[in-house]
């Protein structure tokens, strides 16, 4: 069975961690991956700042920084998967330690909450002073699930997550895109572009995701438009046919406007809907969630684009603010405001 790149991509970084430094050829060997793929894969990581490429080897960034650690703070990093979206939080966490002479040190989980503790309790035994952590949280998780967050030892500030009121959590620093606010600019362009309605397309496992699906009831009902009910994605490779049809469907009702999350399932969508004679943006516009491979659509996709790198920034600035604070200071819930990318997939002018 074929895996995903981003799949591919977070095994390879898992192994280098755990190696320290390998050779590619010996990597691909021990992945049971194609040589050329995996070569293709470090390239694209190395880009991101998050492997280190030197005479057919590869490392970790935090191995190559051991050999001249300049002595500044150790913090963590737990993001629920490495491509697409987390990438650009990485990119711009990253940039922030290395302005600030810390060392970030990657820790990769998975979209399942189970597994954001074991990663958390691995970052702690490689020594870093703090931690950045993006869980893999949902309304539906067990509050049980959450408890590890009440005894960690260093400070810590969530990424992209909003603490719960009322939770343990609500006592850390955190630091997100208002995606609420995202899906409402989403609302109120298609709306000043004449559409009385607009569906949603949305996945349910991610945190994301069901801040998308808030902010579209919150957004419908102070915008006056008829909320819809949600077409699901639960997997994008075999659903997309479905919502494909459900948006033929919705449109012979009089809906011509969706906003889709995300820019993947998305740009999946519009070679299905040309297939049914739906015209982007003739007869259906279109706009994207999270910007992160929005403008390569065809056409290209209007999309709300959260401050992902802004994010990884501030959430780095926030936690070297709380180490270096010498009593209690008050917690921060900082939320950054998306903004809307303008292109063809909406049927107006782009800006």
């Amino acid at each position: 069975m074929s895996i995903s790149a981003d799949e591919r991509r977070t095994r390879i970084l898992e192994a280098v961690q755990g190696l320290g430094s390998v050779r590619v050829a010996e990597l691909a060997e021990r992945l049971g991956i194609p040589a050329v793929t995996v070569r293709r894969d470090v390239a694209a990581l190395a880009d991101a700042g998050l492997l280190h490429r030197v005479h057919g080897s590869v490392s970790t960034t935090a191995h190559r920084r051991d050999s001249g650690s300049g002595g500044g703070p150790s913090l963590g990093l737990l993001v629920p998967a490495v491509g697409q979206y987390f990438d650009e939080v990485i990119a711009g966490a990253r940039t922030a330690a290395g302005h600030a002479g810390a060392q970030l040190v990657l820790g990769i989980s998975s979209y399942d909450a189970n597994a954001d503790h074991v990663q958390v309790e691995q970052l702690l035994k490689s020594g870093v002073d703090g931690l950045l952590l993006a869980p893999n949280w949902t309304p539906a998780d067990a509050p049980g699930g959450r408890a590890w967050i009440e005894d960690l030892p260093v400070p810590a500030v969530l990424v992209e997550r909003r603490p719960a009121p009322g939770s343990p959590a609500e006592e850390l620093d955190s630091v997100a895109s208002d995606h609420r606010h995202g899906v409402l600019l989403a609302l109120r362009h298609l709306a000043a572009l004449g559409h009385g309605a607009v569906a949603l397309v949305a996945r349910r496992d991610t945190w994301t995701a069901h801040e998308i699906r808030r902010g579209y009831a919150e957004g419908c009902e102070l915008l006056g438009l008829p909320p819809e009910q949600v077409i699901d994605i639960v997997t994008p490779t075999v659903d997309a046919e479905a919502v494909a049809n459900s948006l033929v469907e919705a449109s012979s009702r009089g809906v011509r406007a969706v906003l889709v999350h995300n820019d993947q399932d998305a740009i999946q969508l519009l070679p299905l809907l040309r297939a049914r004679g739906l015209k982007v943006p003739e007869q259906l516009a279109v706009v994207s969630y999270d910007d992160v491979f929005a403008a390569l659509g065809a056409p290209p996709l209007t999309a709300v684009a959260p401050p992902k790198q802004a994010v990884g920034s501030e959430a780095v600035a926030l936690l070297l603010r709380r180490l270096g604070s010498e009593g209690p200071a008050p917690v921060h819930h900082v939320l950054l405001l998306p903004t809307l990318q303008v292109r063809e997939s909406c049927g107006a002018a782009a800006v």
